[in-house]
């Protein structure tokens, strides 16, 4: 028995080395191709470029950064408030019978493939902000709109389970006191349940920055620095996945770098979650 298990150790342990082992691997190979090429383009140049014209060599990366943020900022505005409303309801206010069918609709958004989004918001959100807003449609706010519904899966289901798991006995004693059902919740519970609910936004936050296909097809795709929310952006994602297939040279090598700042990015992320998690067991 005792053999068996520690086989089984071994299988495990062998498991989480070649997680580690994958994660190094591509910031091995990120960085080893990445770094020369801001060397050679030069660090400020890169980064904080407004113009990105490989045919005249020139690679500033910034209004990618700039639209990344604008984009996944829009989504926190869109998805965050919806979301947490959401898990509140469904937590504390939803009937037994309405909760079988919301949440599996709910999981059910989670595993719809990003291009299915995409086409979605070609062909439904992008004529209704032209409709109604005016501009093209391939905008900032149709990204914005399209990714605060692709997060909102990550932020209920988190935002739900920290709910849920926060002791009866807050509420119990919000209601002994004479609060209302309503105001022991808000109150009370949702107060209890915020680092689990940080830490649901922070993964909302990781999965609209690293969104590509669905963004390609309703953002524009215009490498500049937009001056309004009905103006087309290009994100970091995109950028990358557009100009790969026929890159060559230093411009493959750019769009590598690219990469290495969206990993930075996407590491950035995961370090304020594990901070959250951290301060949520504490």
């Amino acid at each position: 028995m005792k053999y068996k298990e520690q086989i089984w150790k071994i299988i495990f342990l062998m498991c989480a080395a070649f997680s580690i082992l994958a994660v190094l691997f591509i910031c091995l190979f990120l960085f080893a191709n990445g770094i020369p090429a801001m060397h050679k383009i030069g660090f400020l140049n890169f980064l904080f470029g407004n113009k990105w014209k490989p045919a005249n060599d020139l690679y500033g990366i910034f209004p990618m950064i700039v639209g990344s943020f604008y984009v996944t900022a829009g989504a926190i505005i869109v998805g965050v408030p919806v979301g947490l409303m959401t898990a509140v309801f469904l937590s504390k206010f939803c009937p037994a019978w309405l909760h079988k069918i919301l949440k599996p609709s709910i999981d059910l958004l989670a595993g719809i493939p990003s291009i299915v989004y995409g086409f979605f918001g070609l062909m439904v959100i992008v004529p209704f902000v032209r409709n109604v807003f005016g501009g093209n449609g391939s905008s900032i706010l149709t990204a914005s709109l399209l990714l605060g519904m692709m997060i909102l899966p990550t932020i209920i289901s988190v935002s739900e389970t920290s709910l849920n798991a926060v002791p009866l006995s807050y509420y119990e004693g919000s209601r002994a006191l004479g609060a209302t059902h309503e105001r022991s919740v808000f109150l009370a519970v949702l107060p209890a349940a915020k680092s689990g609910i940080m830490a649901g936004i922070i993964l909302g936050i990781g999965r609209a920055i690293g969104e590509t296909m669905a963004v390609i097809m309703v953002a524009g795709n215009q490498a500049r620095i937009p001056d309004s929310i009905l103006k087309g952006v290009r994100t970091l994602t995109a950028n990358i996945v557009i100009e790969m297939g026929y890159a060559a040279d230093l411009h493959r090598e750019a769009l590598i770098a690219t990469g290495v700042v969206l990993f930075v990015f996407i590491l950035l992320i995961n370090l304020c979650f594990n901070l959250v998690k951290g301060k949520n067991r504490g």
